[in-house]
């Protein structure tokens, strides 16, 4: 391996790229270029097209985003839609234009149709209409994919996109209504257990099946997909089969998910699901053979992985 190469995380400050970073220096990997929004806003063109002309750069990944759970991409969608398809084409670009070879786009399983049949596999992109309460964010996500595909097809590029499932761990944010289930679930188990409060609401009717997995198990995936030297099935330069998928393979419901994060918080008192918020898509779980194929899967497991990310909150509230 060559662990002199120059390589640019994007969004390194981020859940999911502080993670990959770990992982690289893990993997005693020497030359990291990051930047701070201060020091380069990715939604400015002539920043970005400043910074990589600067930087002789041989790998990206690409994982910086707007994200959020469907309460912010319900309320915001112009500024998921707008600043997602801004940095993503900047930055995807600006490494084609200097002459970077190789390149990780990190999507979300959102791009797939709210009713896709279920594990969904990679080819069912763009089969259906997507889920209304993401769908701005999830039409960026699709935009970077094909991004990626098209510059390969017409450069000759090497540049990858996988498409993790829900993702959660230290990092995250623990806002306890415009972050994602699980960290918005800790904090508001939390702050119930601290009050002694009677019952904690949860959104939906709890039914809806959903996949989790640990930002940790994401970045292990995401460097080992840039290590393969050829992806061994050869299609990211075809449509529908242009990305990969991440996960563990196995769901569980919003109430069994509840149930997990009560218990490992200690909150001793009643659940309940508030019918009047939306359920989202009533299930999403990927088909992850394709990364078995290339010789990956999860290591941590749900509860382990909550018992985790509580711990991470808990040292973050000190601070």
């Amino acid at each position: 391996m060559q662990k002199n190469k120059v390589i640019f995380v994007a969004g390194h400050r981020g859940m999911v790229g502080a993670a990959i970073l770990r992982e690289l220096k893990k993997r005693d990997y020497k030359n990291i270029i990051t930047r701070t929004h201060t020091e380069l806003d990715l939604e400015d063109q002539g920043q970005v097209k400043a910074f990589f002309e600067s930087q002789r750069i041989d790998e990206v990944y690409m994982a910086a985003a707007k994200v959020g759970g469907i309460h912010a991409n319900h309320t915001y969608p112009a500024e998921f839609i707008y600043q997602n398809l801004m940095v993503e084409a900047n930055v995807i670009h600006q490494s084609w234009k200097t002459g970077v070879q190789k390149l990780l786009f990190l999507g979300s399983s959102c791009i797939y149709p709210r009713l896709a049949e279920q594990p969904i596999k990679e080819k069912y992109l763009l089969t259906g209409r997507l889920e209304p309460t993401n769908e701005a964010y999830a039409i960026a996500k699709i935009a970077g994919i094909k991004l990626c595909e098209s510059y390969n097809r017409q450069y000759g590029t090497d540049y990858r996109s996988v498409m993790p499932t829900n993702l959660y761990g230290p990092g995250d944010h623990y806002h306890p209504t415009n972050s994602h289930v699980i960290p918005g679930l800790i904090r508001r188990f939390h702050e119930a257990k601290v009050v002694d409060a009677r019952h904690v609401s949860v959104w939906g009717s709890g039914t809806p099946r959903r996949e989790f997995l640990h930002v940790e198990d994401v970045a292990d995936a995401c460097v080992h997909v840039m290590e393969l030297d050829r992806i061994n099935y050869d299609a990211h330069t075809l449509p529908m089969g242009s990305h990969i998928n991440i996960g563990t393979g196995e769901d569980v419901t919003i109430r069994e998910l509840a149930e997990i994060i009560m218990n490992v918080v200690g909150f001793k008192g009643e659940l309940m699901f508030d019918l009047s918020k939306p359920d989202g898509p009533p299930q999403k779980l990927l088909d992850v053979s394709l990364m078995g194929e290339m010789g990956w899967k999860a290591n941590i497991d749900l509860i382990k992985g909550i018992k985790l990310a509580y711990e991470a909150f808990l040292v973050a509230e000190k601070k």
